[in-house]
């Protein structure tokens, strides 16, 4: 007698205790301490960035927020914790370069939606943000992108202004108050997010 083939493992047990399916995720499964936990250890650029650490993804997400709030001074706590969780998904999944992304092809970007979805629903937040406020993260994004680049993972200015975009969107004070990124040990960066988390929720 044959046993039934089970189905592939699709789920991760998660520090808090929670089993978060990936392929159905439930709002109920997600917590932000293993947002946090998850996101200041996935290291942005693949690991390739200079200092003693990763520049891990919530110290990006901070950053992010950072420059959001500084161009929409008009954002209210909703829109800066949407900025803050726009790359919520990599906790699970991890910090895939844009051009893999792109090889992978649209069920990637597909799956990183429901899971994105899942965390803006669990935190009081629209599934799917407004095309506009959606419009300036992704902005906000860009430059921090720029930034982390030029001072982080051996750019030129040229290189990364041809792939980001120069951010003339700053004035001179705020590039000079974004100018001096440091990566930071995973359990600093994580209690910065939550510190965030916990400000704006």
């Amino acid at each position: 007698m044959r046993l039934a083939k089970q189905a592939p493992r699709a789920w991760q047990r998660m520090l808090s205790g929670r089993r978060l399916d990936l392929l159905n995720p439930s709002p109920l499964d997600i917590e932000i301490e293993d947002i946090a936990h998850g996101l200041a250890r996935v290291a942005r650029w693949n690991g390739q960035t200079k200092g003693a650490h990763a520049f891990s993804v919530a110290q990006h997400s901070l950053l992010v927020e950072r420059i959001a709030s500084h161009l929409e001074p008009s954002f209210d706590r909703p829109a800066r914790l949407a900025a803050l969780l726009h790359d919520g998904p990599e906790y699970v999944i991890g910090d895939m370069i844009s051009p893999f992304k792109t090889a992978l092809g649209v069920d990637y970007k597909d799956f990183e939606q429901t899971l994105l979805a899942a965390i803006h629903i669990r935190f009081g937040l629209p599934a799917r943000l407004p095309t506009a406020l959606n419009r300036r993260i992704k902005a906000a994004d860009r430059i921090a992108a720029y930034l982390e680049a030029t001072q982080l993972a051996g750019f030129n200015i040229d290189e990364a202004s041809q792939l980001f975009g120069r951010p003339r969107a700053l004035d001179e004070p705020a590039v000079k108050a974004f100018s001096h990124l440091r990566p930071v040990a995973p359990n600093e960066a994580a209690d910065a997010y939550i510190r965030k988390f916990k400000q704006l929720s």
